[in-house]
């Protein structure tokens, strides 16, 4: 354990963002998730709306410092790819 001051408000600080950053982490599995069961029933339309739900979890996951942004970008690319080849049938 950290033994000064400043030390031990970092490691406060750390906790903190380390919950933050598991509950971002987890709403955007769930929503991902959520994409690929709709893929798998067949409801277009569904998964189109979820999409755009999960693109936007991405998104503020990168802009809060969860995920570096080539990562949220190819799992939005892929999942975009996974909706889009549901037309092509």
């Amino acid at each position: 354990m950290a033994n000064h001051r400043s030390a031990i408000k970092r490691h406060k600080q750390s906790l903190k963002r380390r919950l933050r950053n598991v509950s971002y982490k987890s709403a955007i599995k769930t929503s991902v998730k959520k994409v690929k069961e709709a893929v798998s029933a067949g409801k277009e339309e569904e998964a189109r709306l979820l999409l755009t739900r999960a693109v936007s979890l991405l998104d503020k996951a990168v802009s809060k410092g969860v995920l570096h942004r080539n990562n949220a970008s190819r799992r939005i690319s892929r999942l975009t790819v996974f909706v889009n080849s549901m037309t092509s049938k």
